[in-house]
């Protein structure tokens, strides 16, 4: 693996990852009624490290292999929605516009990790994570929405 491959995947997630730190939930997310599977607070900086390290490094190292074009196209639009969710849904408090957001990083995620399990299963065990934590992450846009008509912009 190419370390200068790994710190482009990675600056690119620190850009990604930037945005949470621009369009803080705040108050105004502090008094939504949220659904009794939301995690704790220190979770999400904890799962989103986590996530973007192995994001990063399955995509440096996919980058490297015969036929990645397809994989690094998806993980590319994946950073693009994954920094587009958080000004949409925190800034503009736009939580139908964010639930559709998260849906299509759901789906896109679900895409890059089967392209990056037919080149390489190992690397496609990293995108596990993120998997799980966009379900779980979808599922909570869908509940806050739902839950709380009339506190979007």
């Amino acid at each position: 693996m190419s370390l200068n491959l790994f710190l482009i995947f990675l600056l690119a997630s620190v850009a990604a990852a930037s945005t949470g730190v621009i369009f803080k939930p705040g108050a105004w997310y502090d008094g939504l009624n949220k659904p009794g599977f939301t995690p704790t607070k220190w979770a999400f900086p904890v799962a989103w490290s986590v996530i973007y390290l192995l994001s990063a490094f399955a995509a440096a190292r996919v980058a490297l292999l015969p036929g990645a074009g397809p994989a690094l196209a998806l993980w590319a639009a994946q950073i693009a929605l994954n920094t587009l969710w958080t000004p949409v849904f925190f800034g503009a408090r736009m939580m139908a516009l964010g639930m559709v957001i998260i849906a299509t990083l759901l789906v896109t995620v679900s895409s890059l990790t089967v392209a990056v399990w037919q080149l390489d299963w190992r690397l496609g065990l990293l995108l596990l994570p993120y998997l799980a934590w966009l379900v779980v992450a979808t599922g909570l846009n869908w509940r806050v929405w739902r839950d709380n008509p009339g506190a979007s912009a």
